[in-house]
């Protein structure tokens, strides 16, 4: 979910830039970081967590 709330954000600052100052491509790739960083937290999530002796699934 954070992937895709990470995707529409930098979509919206994209289409604002691109409109601003006409050179799309620099806002492109703010939201290409955006969406690598957003990936990547999600995929060291469990490593971290289990680093600092929290569970990998948590009770509910």
């Amino acid at each position: 979910m954070g992937v895709l709330i990470a995707l529409v954000a930098g979509l919206v600052i994209w289409i604002v830039g691109w409109s601003i100052t006409g050179n799309g491509f620099d806002f492109f790739m703010i939201t290409a970081l955006l969406v690598v960083v957003a990936a990547a937290l999600r995929i060291v999530n469990p490593f971290i967590r289990r680093m600092l002796g929290h569970d990998s699934y948590p009770e509910r």
